[in-house]
């Protein structure tokens, strides 16, 4: 898969084009009707379809008070659109002055980019442009002037609900993973590298990796039995998501740290992805050390026990 940078790149590929747009956060089961609904127009032209997405969730800038927690991060959604067969990943950095261009102007630049525009695929909420003034309404308007096509998409639906990135935070949010796997189309993976911690876990017998998920979704604390995806392959282990009371009794910051069974090797640096098999636990504040190993010991008995059927 080709990955793109700004708008004039788009100049370097076969024509037509077809642009599938969005911020695909979770790369859930819409998102991925939409971009291959925009690999067939593409196929049917004889063109080459684009997946055009930012490097950061827009609200991130415009309003990071009420931006959202994300499913996915770049890297992630990079792996998943290239898993889909996408050919070109236009991912621009998301700034004041992209933010401010306004909507017509935005378009044009597209348009005199590809040789030539082909078509945009879009769902029917998408917004562009300065103050989010473009809709697909105008994106019509300015397709009948400019000479392209514009497909919107319906949302796709399970359990008669439309999918949506939103509708994904809630159910991870409340511990509901049957449901972000059912519009997600996968098991959620929280993923995250792993960075340096307090080396307790060797101290008491279970070693951890402390994960850095800084403005991912979280689902509810406590601890849970995982799979852990690494480079291809799959781990078993047990995960705690929470602010650590017993060891940290005062800290209110919620971590991810993950023990994996059977396993010594230095994680330092890597990227993990851990998905959610089963809540073991709420999370609790222990008398002391020692209680706190037992209950792991258990914690992890049980959680073989879950991981080997």
């Amino acid at each position: 898969m080709k990955i793109l940078d700004s708008i004039e790149d788009l100049a370097a590929l076969k024509g037509p084009i077809v642009l599938a747009v969005g911020t695909f956060d979770g790369v859930h089961l819409g998102h991925q009707a939409l971009i291959r609904r925009a690999m067939e127009e593409a196929s049917s032209c004889g063109g080459t379809a684009v997946v055009m997405t930012f490097d950061r969730h827009p609200a991130s800038l415009l309003r990071p008070e009420k931006a959202p927690k994300l499913l996915t991060r770049n890297d992630g959604k990079t792996a998943l659109l290239e898993g889909m067969g996408v050919p070109a990943l236009l991912l621009l950095e998301f700034t004041s002055d992209l933010a401010g261009v306004p909507a017509r102007d935005f378009i044009a630049s597209l348009v005199a980019a590809c040789s030539p525009l082909h078509a945009f695929c879009v769902g029917r909420q998408w917004t562009f442009g300065k103050g989010g003034e473009g809709n697909v309404a105008l994106l019509k308007e300015l397709g009948a002037e400019r000479k392209f096509e514009v497909i919107q998409i319906d949302p796709v639906m399970a359990a008669d609900s439309p999918i949506s990135s939103t509708r994904i935070r809630k159910a991870i949010a409340s511990g509901d993973f049957a449901e972000s796997s059912a519009c997600l189309g996968r098991p959620f993976l929280l993923t995250g590298k792993v960075v340096s911690g307090a080396g307790l876990g060797v101290t008491i017998g279970f070693p951890t990796a402390n994960l850095s998920v800084e403005g991912m979704q979280l689902p509810p604390d406590g601890v849970y039995a995982v799979r852990v995806h690494r480079e291809g392959r799959v781990y078993r282990g047990v995960a705690n998501i929470g602010v650590r009371p017993t060891v940290d009794p005062t800290s209110s910051k919620r971590t991810v740290e993950v023990h994996l069974f059977d396993w010594s090797e230095d994680l330092g640096g890597k990227e993990l992805s851990l998905e959610l098999v089963k809540f073991l636990r709420g999370e609790e504040k222990f008398s002391g050390l020692d209680a706190l190993r037992g209950q792991i010991a258990k914690d992890c008995e049980r959680a073989r026990t879950i991981l080997s059927v």
